[in-house]
């Protein structure tokens, strides 16, 4: 999906709004009425991005299109500020310092690769987003990460450990998809 000025205008909009509903109990709103924009009503998947400062404040989306995009954001906006087990939940206070990134997803495609030197070999650093599966475990890391570890090596290996895996782990049944993002704010 290739997004016009207006409709990333929208979902940014959308994903602000969803915040601010949430402000300050935590609890989501549910997102009422359509889109101006018809296109956004098409199943799609997305993460929105949180940073207050350079620091990241929340990250949440989902991989697979299971529901309207313009649903997804409003939901992942909510999450990111509210549900990232990693951070606690967004005050005032920091919203209004904060920005907001959203990153649409591609469809995910499965590549088969018997080992980390074959993955390393088809990566696009700065352009991949990768999803990495094995039994009930799975990892993924937005494009955007390359800025953090540029080394193909490194961006897989951590994506390996945040899946809960060593750094050397490459199972038979371990599968791999790759995608690109159309991502602002």
């Amino acid at each position: 999906m290739s997004l016009e000025p207006e409709q990333r205008f929208e979902l940014l909009a959308l994903a602000r709004a969803s915040i601010e509903a949430a402000l300050p109990r935590g609890e989501l709103a549910p997102y009422q009425g359509p889109p101006v924009d018809p296109e956004l009503t098409r199943p799609g998947a997305s993460f929105v991005t949180l940073r207050v400062g350079e620091d990241l404040r929340g990250c949440c989306g989902t991989i697979e299109a299971t529901r309207p995009l313009h649903v997804d954001v409003w939901n992942n906006a909510w999450a990111s500020a509210f549900a990232d087990p990693r951070f606690p939940e967004l005050t005032p206070q920091e919203w209004i310092h904060a920005g907001i990134q959203i990153s649409v997803l591609s469809e995910p495609q499965p590549f088969d690769v018997r080992n980390e030197a074959e993955l390393l070999q088809i990566l696009r650093p700065g352009v991949d987003g990768v999803i990495l599966q094995a039994g009930a475990r799975r990892s993924t890391f937005l494009p955007a990460v390359w800025e953090q570890l540029p080394d193909p090596r490194d961006f897989i290996r951590h994506l390996k450990l945040k899946a809960g895996w060593p750094a050397d782990f490459w199972p038979p049944d371990l599968q791999v998809w790759l995608y690109t993002t159309e991502s602002f704010g």
